[in-house]
């Protein structure tokens, strides 16, 4: 039986949105779990939808686990200094009280950029290694959307990236991670570590697994596992990071530089060899709407529509007006948008109480281009605490908290507003609030791709829409700082110069 330190310490950062963030929003309850020390890590994550949770089905009854911390938050702006410092320096303290261990395996998502370290997990992986030596196995679980880095694939001995986008496999990524660090605890540390590098970012629009090439991708990086090939690792990349080695790379570890090499080389010229397939089509929002009300009077079945530069779980602030004033303007009927966050709507609603009309500005709360609030008199259809269990495949299990929440209507139009940000990939968003999804005409979702696991099979088609937002879809348009020069900006794209910024 091995003594196994255990800890998660995960943001997916958004370098170009204005609100960093700090220590309070790791700690508070959203639409996951508050940080957690010590043996709540091994009352709270049990059961739940994150990578952590797998790995303690599989390790917890073979081996000793020793709880640090786990914390999640999220996505959005810069980490700041004080909120990694405080969180980094509880984990190592806790990690260096807990001597000796025999391995310590990480739950993070790989695209941490902090106010002083733009390769976060980099940065936390070497004060692991600092307290730990060379000799101790560091077995880590990543998100698809890694920036892979050298320091990710030197400070570790095996990876585990989450296979799907939606995410559904967060759980089975836990148990992989095991499954690898068993293999290492077995037979020793692996001898060699190869990393690659892609020369094009790709736009979190172009990187869902449901469907083709990225599904290829993930199933060629599974095959390739195996023997002497511990893992075999693709990560997507989340383009608004900046950093030097932003975008999708390949990772791999194990016992024969040979057949290591050899399974990186090819997954690598795999994706470089599929590059000008990755496509998506992008609709304004005026277009989106009119065409959802076109395909939506010839079905039975509700047309979602994506509203991804304003995704909370790419960073965005969750309360942009864009997709709302297209709806109004067009007089959609039977429609539904989720989740606008805004505290101080949903306390009007609350203090107004249900079936009154307020008259209030909307939304636009982040000042971003583009964006303004929404002026209008709204009716109370519902409201509820914000708290419900969600029950779809991408975070089923999981509790959301999200504050004062309301259901306003304008005209044919409903809004869930809230007063924490929630990226909409759950029906029961919807639901708590007595708002049958599947009876509508019009479905607006502030999201990228995680929608797609629940609501795509609801829908008669899905469409995107780029209205303004803090989640820019064009690469092109971030003022990056720190991106190596020469990396195509998206698929077949322009290369990036660094007198661009």
């Amino acid at each position: 039986m091995a003594r196994i330190a255990i800890g998660g310490f995960q943001h997916e950062t958004n370098c170009f949105v204005p609100v960093k963030t700090d220590y309070s929003y790791f700690a508070s309850v959203g639409d996951r779990p508050p940080l957690c020390r010590g043996d709540d890590v091994l009352r709270n994550l049990p059961d739940k939808q994150f990578a952590m949770s797998g790995f303690l089905a599989v390790m917890g009854g073979r081996h000793e686990m020793v709880p640090l911390l786990w914390t999640s938050g999220g996505a959005g702006g810069y980490v700041t200094s004080g909120a990694f410092e405080r969180i980094a320096a509880e984990m190592i303290g806790r990690l260096s009280e807990a001597l000796p261990v025999d391995a310590v395996y990480l739950d993070l998502h790989g695209a941490m950029v902090t106010e002083e370290f733009e390769d976060g997990e980099g940065e936390l992986l070497r004060r692991v290694r600092a307290v730990v030596g060379d000799r101790i196995p560091v077995v880590i679980s990543l998100d698809y959307h890694v920036n892979l880095t050298p320091a990710i694939a030197e400070l570790t001995d095996g990876v585990a990236v989450y296979y799907t986008y939606p995410h559904i496999d967060r759980d089975e990524t836990g148990r992989r991670a095991a499954r690898i660090l068993e293999t290492v605890l077995q037979r020793g540390r692996p001898t060699v570590r190869v990393y690659r590098k892609l020369p094009f970012l790709l736009p979190l629009n172009f990187q869902c697994t449901m469907v083709e090439p990225s599904a290829s991708i993930v199933r060629k990086s599974a095959e390739g596992e195996g023997g002497d090939v511990l893992n075999l690792c693709y990560g997507a990349g989340f383009p608004p990071s900046d950093l030097a080695d932003c975008g999708p790379g390949v990772v791999a570890h194990g016992y024969s530089a040979e057949e290591v090499e050899q399974a990186a080389d090819y997954l690598n010229n795999y994706v470089l060899d599929l590059e000008p397939q990755f496509a998506a089509p992008l609709l304004d929002p005026d277009a989106a709407v009119r065409q959802a009300i076109e395909i939506s009077a010839r079905s039975s079945k509700p047309v979602v529509i994506a509203d991804t530069q304003d995704n909370p779980g790419c960073g965005g602030t969750g309360d942009t007006t864009g997709m709302l004033e297209a709806l109004v303007r067009n007089n959609a009927q039977k429609a539904g948008l989720c989740v606008l966050t805004d505290a101080k709507a949903a306390a009007a609603a609350h203090a107004a109480g249900e079936v009154a009309e307020i008259t209030i500005d909307l939304g636009g709360c982040t000042p971003l281009p583009g964006v303004k609030p929404f002026h209008g008199t709204f009716r109370v259809a519902k409201l509820s605490n914000g708290r419900f269990l969600c029950k779809g495949p991408c975070v089923g299990g999981r509790e959301a908290a999200l504050g004062p929440t309301a259901l306003l209507t304008i005209g044919g139009v409903s809004i869930v507003v809230a007063s924490k940000r929630m990226q909409a990939y759950d029906l029961e968003i919807f639901r708590h609030l007595g708002f049958e999804p599947t009876e509508q005409k019009i479905l607006v979702v502030k999201s990228t791709c995680h929608f797609r696991a629940d609501f795509e099979p609801i829908a008669s088609q899905v469409l995107v829409a780029v209205a303004p937002g803090a989640h820019l879809v064009d690469a092109r348009e971030y003022p990056y700082t720190r991106l190596r020069a020469g990396v195509r900006l998206e698929p077949l794209g322009p290369a990036f110069e660094p007198s661009q910024s």
